[in-house]
Order: C-alpha cells, then structure tokens, then sequence
C-alpha cells in the first residue's frame, strides 16, 4: 500500500486528470463555414437572434430538425445566452455576425444529456448547421422595451409587437413568407403573456431581469 502523501498526490492527480476529463466533454466542436465580407455587429448574451438551423444526429447523420420546413417551423426568434435553447447553442452563436454560417458538433453534456429529447435518443452528439439572419437588441432590455411601447403604457400590445417586428424585418431586407409575420407573434404572446390579458407587462417581458423597468 503506498504511503500517505504517495497516496495523497496520486488522488491529487486523480482529481486532475477528472476534470481534464470533465473539461474536455464540456466542449463544443465550431467551423464557420461562411463569414460575410463586412461585419459591423457581433451577437452576444442578451441580444435577440434570428436564426436558420438544421440539426443532426452525429451518429448517421440523420435530420431530426429543419426550421426551414413548414412542418418544423419558420427562421427562430430567440435570446441567446438566457436558455431559450440548449447550452451548446448558446454557447456555438456567441461572436457571430449577421449572415454568417456556422457548423457545430455538441456533446451530450451540452444538448439533451442522458434523457434525450422527442426524436433525440440519450446521449446523442449533436451537429447543427447555423445560419444567423439578423441581430436585434434584446428584447428583455429597457430600452428595448420603451422603443416597443410606443404608447408608453408599460403594457406591449400586440398592434405595438407587430410594428416593432415589421420593422426589424425591413432592416434586414430578407426575403420571408408573408405568413411568418403571424406565426411569430403567435409565438411571442404564448411564451410571454402569462395572464393572457392580450398584453405583455414590463415584468412578464422582463423575465431575465437585465435592467429595471
């Protein structure tokens, strides 16, 4: 049996070679497969994203996602960095500038873990193919929230929502479905309008507490 302090580096080293371990499965795998030629935004924690992304089991390549399909849904509206989506995501789209592709692989770890998830069995390695379409400031934030309350009742409506995503559309000058419009406001008031009074408070719109409203 080894002596004490022997023993004691050995768990020492243990301990080290475990969290290397950790470490290395808390990872994610990036390519940017395209860069625009002109960057003047990068995306980081807190802004809205709007975003394609096809996602794939690593293990046969097989597609259990499509946000392009109008069975799967339309170009995703979300906060990145608060967990709106799994962790590898948010961690995959921080630093990317509007228009800019992206292919990452993410552990289990970082996706559905040992659960899984609906077509995502447990443990899976996941690839998603990224493409960001635009930038916008987050819509958790105070001044966010007063260029939407045009008003300035402290209440969004939906007239107000549907404005402010009009034109944010124009800015981009991407071309879309006529019916996207609709389905992401749908969208927005089911996920945010917790007493389904037809209006977002500051504090149902607040949720993530980035500033005081």
């Amino acid at each position: 049996m080894p002596s004490c302090p022997v023993f004691i580096l050995l768990l020492q080293v243990l301990s080290l070679l475990i969290a290397h371990i950790d470490c290395e499965e808390e990872k994610i795998k990036l390519e940017v497969t395209h860069l625009p030629s002109v960057c003047t935004q990068k995306s980081r924690r807190g802004d809205l994203m709007n975003a394609h992304y096809d996602g794939y089991l690593a293990k046969d390549l097989s597609k259990f996602y499509c946000s392009r399909s109008e069975t799967d849904g339309h170009p995703k509206w979300f906060v990145l960095g608060v967990g709106q989506v799994i962790k590898g995501l948010d961690m995959a789209m921080i630093d990317m500038c509007p228009g800019e592709k992206r292919k990452v692989t993410i552990p289990p770890s970082l996706a559905y873990g040992e659960k899984g998830y609906d077509k995502i069995p447990p443990n899976a390695i996941l690839i998603f193919e990224i493409e960001l379409l635009g930038i916008s400031k987050g819509p958790r934030s105070m001044e966010a929230f007063r260029d939407i309350d045009l008003d300035n009742d402290k209440f969004l409506s939906k007239d107000e929502i549907s404005n402010y995503l009009t034109e944010e559309f124009r800015k981009d000058e991407k071309q879309r479905d006529p019916s996207m419009h609709g389905r992401i406001l749908t969208d927005i008031f089911q996920k945010n309008d917790h007493d389904k009074d037809g209006l977002i408070s500051a504090r149902e719109y607040n949720v993530y507490k980035h500033d005081e409203l």
